[in-house]
């Protein structure tokens, strides 16, 4: 391993930069005028409550701009180092983490798949504790197509996936397979919250697929909308590798 890996690999590291990028999110959510749609949503949210928020991975460092003062608001980390430091700075925006392997599609096909049945309860208990869970709905490596994973998880908690976008028209495009983007400060955002998604608990195989065919289409129009709203293009096309990192946009 190479010293600069061991460095980004030491615990008083990882502490200093998620203090850091907890900070600095803080930073992107006062500085932005947020438009959020439906307008005052708060009734609406609270009748939902709790319930799965379904995101696309490459927005999951901004999710927590979601969150409102009396929310209770869970998420899922891989145990990687990697996930050290997002663990610390969304722990920082007042959002719990739970260490643990997405209850992806195989879950359905082999609940002893390494950490799936694991994430997956833990979702479950928080949701029946009244906690909101944000969920990325991606297939893993494949952007943007709905993976059975967080219908699995509606279907067994009963609760409603409720898709969820939260875009910032400065921002910087990585180039990763999520086409994961970080909000820069000082410009318009956007927060939009789509048709929630109930799978009931006897559905069949076909209804299955047909839902998860419906909340993709959901997810990529509230993806749409709200890049509609802060007045930029979303400028990822199909799925795939992109050249290298993009700067979209300009100060607003």
């Amino acid at each position: 391993m190479s010293l600069i890996k061991r460095i980004g690999r030491s615990a008083a590291v990882q502490q200093a930069l998620g203090i850091l990028a907890g900070g600095y999110l803080r930073l992107v959510r006062r500085t932005n005028r947020f438009t959020v749609e439906p307008a005052d949503p708060d009734p609406w949210l609270d009748g939902l409550s709790p319930f799965i928020a379904g995101m696309w991975h490459g927005q999951h460092t901004m999710i927590s701009f979601m969150k409102r003062p009396h929310d209770r608001i869970a998420t899922i980390i891989s145990r990687s180092a990697d996930g050290n430091v997002n663990t610390i700075a969304l722990t920082r925006m007042g959002v719990r983490v739970i260490r643990a392997s997405g209850a992806r599609g195989r879950v359905v096909r082999d609940a002893r798949a390494k950490g799936g049945a694991e994430g997956l309860r833990a979702m479950l208990r928080a949701l029946k504790d009244g906690e909101t869970v944000a969920f990325s709905a991606d297939v893993p490596k494949i952007s943007r197509r709905a993976d059975a994973g967080i219908l699995t998880l509606a279907r067994f908690s009963g609760r409603p996936i409720v898709p969820v976008a939260v875009v910032t028209s400065r921002h910087w495009r990585f180039n990763s397979w999520d086409r994961a983007c970080l909000g820069l400060p000082f410009g318009r955002g956007a927060m939009v919250f789509g048709t929630p998604v109930r799978v009931p608990r006897d559905v069949t195989p076909e209804a299955f697929e047909a839902l998860r065919q419906q909340l993709e289409a959901e997810m990529n129009r509230v993806h749409d909308r709200a890049y509609t709203l802060v007045g930029r293009p979303d400028r990822v096309g199909s799925p795939g590798p992109v050249p290298g990192p993009d700067r979209v946009g300009s100060p607003a």
